[in-house]
């Protein structure tokens, strides 16, 4: 048994996060690494599944010698991960028969065409809550056995296994001992019906991927396995906590109660909001996801998916190098009263809610001769703000229910000016929380729920930090102007209208 504390690793899309967290809540430690991004084609991204694990075992260890702690000390390993990127390894070797496909890949756009022409996308939504699109796991599954040579017959045989990173680095940490993942990971694969909480045999057999693939489904506070002893440290420690960054997230801003939203601002954004243990029907482009499970139930949320938002001011910095310093663009979009009519519509990998066209492609619109780089860095971080409130206004729409807060997250948060000018655009309160790790920290109290660190929901409300508050400020005429062109840039992009 050890002393309360957890040992947390959050796998996102740019790098692999850890974090040590005692029993009070409080943060004790942190180490972080980046991995590299492969774009082998436009509009193609992969990861190095190795180095992806090498890198969360470098941290793991890092952390717990920055909080000059001992492994016996810990009580659990939480993992939270990036959503709906997917791989798949020989279950003898241990090692991917090709690169992880990112979440922003979207190589898959005509396999996912001809099931829609084949008429299966509204079995695939109706099951699943999920759109028929390259951002989910299924067709990376499909394309991978399709085109890696003998990778369909290893299959066939039993021979490969596929999972999210979550089950990925669970595999890994415990020595190929346990296959699994959780309810959220699960339900971004396209291959799990939601109503049923299974491995559906129709889904399957629509992407063509034996079920001997398969891991087995959690909920995120069971005990996924134990830590190979001499894998990762010496003794053997339990996994519990495992849960997708974006679900991470709504349960680390303890949105535990129906009609409690947030935003994670990361290189996309996902905007959940929690609808309780009811199913709801998914319309307008919003997917119906599950939230949690814990103590063998399971909850749901809505959710809008925006595909890129972060990684928009990481591309005007690296591919047009406006700026050195990402602490250099408040005082580029205050050298400008507004936009002035320049928006950039980052449609580098398509767009998601509400328009799900997926051969959409970026532009910067409304420049003059008097713009410069102001203007676009301006437009770009505005462009963020204009895509959550378009996920907020089909939310609202199909759940009936009227947003009064956004509890936000992630690393764009730390800019005041995009939070004001979210607050602004979407006339609500905008609530930041003093802890950026929300998704870690989501999957550090559903660890210690399992550990039994913690008993209930409420105990972890008492630890609940104060937030920054946002209120809007900005007139209402100067609010629909601004948003009313955002429209009109966004229709100069969109193939499918």
């Amino acid at each position: 048994m050890g002393k309360g504390y957890i040992l947390a690793v959050d796998q996102s899309t740019s790098g692999s996060k850890s974090m040590i967290v005692d029993s009070n809540g409080k943060i004790l430690a942190k180490s972080s690494k980046e991995h590299r991004q492969y774009y082998p084609k436009p509009g193609w991204v992969e990861h190095d599944p190795l180095e992806i694990y090498e890198n969360v075992k470098l941290i793991l260890k890092d952390v717990i010698n920055k909080c000059n702690i001992i492994p016996s000390d810990i009580d659990v390993v939480a993992i939270t991960n990036q959503r709906e990127t997917v791989l798949v390894w020989d279950k003898n070797t241990g090692i991917p028969v090709y690169n992880a496909i990112v979440w922003q890949c979207r190589r898959t756009a005509n396999i996912c065409d001809e099931l829609k022409n084949k008429g299966f996308e509204d079995t695939v939504k109706e099951k699943t809550g999920l759109m028929l699109d390259p951002y989910f796991s299924a067709t990376k599954v499909k394309w991978i056995l399709d085109n890696v040579n003998g990778a369909r017959e290893k299959a066939e045989k039993g021979e490969l296994s596929l999972g999210n990173i979550d089950s990925w680095l669970i595999w890994k940490l415990t020595g190929g001992k346990s296959h699994a993942t959780d309810y959220t990971n699960a339900s971004r694969t396209s291959m799990f019906n939601i109503k049923t909480l299974k491995w559906d045999d129709e889904l399957l057999d629509i992407f063509d991927i034996p079920k001997n693939m398969l891991p087995e489904v959690k909920c995120s506070d069971d005990i996924f396995g134990y830590t190979e002893a001499g894998e990762l440290f010496d003794i053997s420690l339990p996994i519990s906590g495992v849960i997708g960054d974006s679900q991470g997230a709504l349960f680390g801003q303890q949105c535990f109660e129906i009609g409690m939203a947030k935003a994670t601002y990361g290189t996309g954004s996902s905007i959940l909001m929690n609808i309780g243990n009811s199913y709801i029907e998914p319309k307008s482009g919003l997917v119906t996801a599950i939230a949690w499970g814990i103590g063998g139930k399971v909850e749901y949320a809505l959710e809008g998916i925006v595909h890129c938002t972060g990684d928009t001011i990481k591309w005007v910095k690296e591919n047009l190098g406006l700026f050195q310093e990402f602490s250099e663009i408040e005082d580029m979009i205050h050298a400008i009263s507004d936009n002035e009519g320049v928006y950039v519509v980052p449609a580098f990998s398509g767009l998601g809610i509400p328009y799900w066209d997926a051969y959409a492609r970026a532009a910067i619109v409304g420049m003059s001769r008097g713009s410069n780089k102001n203007h676009v860095v301006r437009a770009a971080v505005e462009s963020i703000a204009y895509q959550i409130r378009d996920a907020v206004e089909v939310i609202e729409s199909e759940s009936s229910i009227r947003l009064k807060e956004l509890r936000v997250d992630g690393g764009p948060t730390s800019n005041k000016f995009l939070m004001q000018f979210q607050s602004d655009i979407l006339n609500v309160n905008v609530a930041k929380a003093e802890i950026a790790e929300l998704s870690s920290m989501g999957s550090v109290y559903l660890a210690g729920l399992g550990a039994g660190i913690w008993k209930c929901k409420e105990e972890i409300k008492a630890l609940q930090k104060s937030s920054n508050i946002y209120f809007p400020a900005m007139r209402d005429s100067f609010r629909e102007k601004f948003y009313s062109g955002w429209k009109t840039a966004v229709k100069r992009v969109l193939t499918n209208t």
